[in-house]
């Protein structure tokens, strides 16, 4: 749709974007004066808010530009821009295209309007690319999860890369870090996190193996301080088994005071003959998903941010990937089996497995589905 209602007009459209005008420069100085356009070489059709404005680019970049003096004096060059842009779209006038010519305040800035809707593009390739990677992190059908949300991770980290490579970085502001969502406490993720505490607590060897688990990976806090209890305990030596970690968790100020610590953590006493690794990878498989989805909200945020930047704009996304990376880092060293990890047999060894964590069967707990 063309937005050219004038005040008096019965037109209800809403508004177009700011970067519409910015559009109807840019055409205005070409139509008026061709032979800017081989000035312009990182712009493409696509770039463009509609349809019309793409056809009327993409006819005035495949038409030989006229001579300046024949152009000045005929409007045979205009005519066949139209009759080009009509083929590819409808609702072009000559009418319209005069008006671009009128909206245009200085042809010879045309690169800066340009790279303004270079910008602008940018902004909506990279929202759409989040999007993209929330609604795949949020799909609950999927039968790989992670190996289809990394994917989809490495897919968003490229469209960064070549808006990187197109606006070079330069001094200038970090963006405003906008708030990350709260993660939502669930009933599942509760009791998986009580049985994989329990199991730990039963199989204390595990917890060194485990070190790709951080508390962060919990969505309960006391759970969070539990593990980080477990791993200290791990390392100094100390005997674990449910009393002393009770002991642990007190001096790590876990239990609030007059809380009786046999009654809080009286899940950690629950016999479990459940496989830590196969708890913890189900832990750890949900904080990935939960950290892509942010790193998604993160940059979709930015950009609805009319005031951020693309260099900013970048800067977040990068920042916002590293924490995924670094979760997609543990990810593979918790799903690699141990011989992979060896350099001797690295080069013979398959891949790792990106997908669920296929390794044991879910216990019959009270965890289980």
């Amino acid at each position: 749709m063309l937005h050219t209602a004038g005040p008096n007009s019965d037109d209800v459209s809403p508004p177009p974007p700011p970067v519409f005008h910015v559009e109807q420069a840019l055409l205005g100085a070409l139509l008026l004066e061709p032979h800017r356009a081989a000035d312009l070489t990182g712009i493409t059709a696509q770039a463009f808010s509609t349809a019309a404005h793409a056809a009327l680019f993409t006819s005035i970049r495949s038409l030989p530009a006229p001579e300046p003096a024949e152009h000045a004096t005929s409007t045979t060059w205009l005519n066949q821009v139209l009759t080009a842009a009509d083929e590819q779209t409808r609702g072009l006038t000559t009418a319209y295209l005069h008006r671009l010519v009128q909206l245009c305040p200085q042809p010879r800035h045309a690169p800066a309007y340009a790279r303004i809707i270079e910008a602008e593009h940018s902004r909506s390739q990279l929202r759409a690319a989040a999007h993209r990677l929330i609604q795949t992190a949020l799909d609950t059908s999927l039968p790989h999860p992670v190996a289809t949300t990394l994917a989809e991770a490495g897919a968003f980290t490229t469209v960064v890369d070549n808006i990187a490579n197109r606006f070079p970085p330069h001094p200038g502001s970090l963006p405003r870090t906008p708030t990350t969502p709260v993660a939502v406490h669930d009933e599942e993720a509760n009791e998986e996190e009580q049985v994989l505490l329990a199991a730990a607590t039963a199989r204390p060897a595990s917890v060194e193996r485990m070190r790709w688990l951080t508390p962060g990976d919990f969505t309960h806090p006391l759970h969070a301080g539990l593990w980080q209890c477990l791993t200290t305990m791990a390392r100094r030596g100390t005997p674990i088994d449910p009393v002393t970690v009770r002991w642990e968790a007190q001096h790590h100020g876990l239990l609030t005071h007059g809380t009786e610590p046999a009654g809080a953590l009286s899940f950690l006493g629950e016999p479990s003959g459940c496989d830590p690794q196969y708890w913890g990878e189900r832990i750890l498989q949900r904080s990935l998903l939960h950290i892509a989805q942010n790193t998604g909200r993160t940059v979709e945020t930015l950009t609805h941010d009319p005031a951020t930047t693309t260099y900013q704009l970048i800067v977040g996304a990068r920042r916002a990937l590293a924490d995924l990376n670094t979760v997609r880092t543990r990810w593979h060293l918790a799903t690699t089996p141990p011989q992979v990890n060896t350099p001797t047999q690295a080069r013979t060894s398959a891949p790792p497995r990106a997908g669920p964590p296929p390794t044991t069967a879910p216990p019959a707990v009270r965890a289980s589905r």
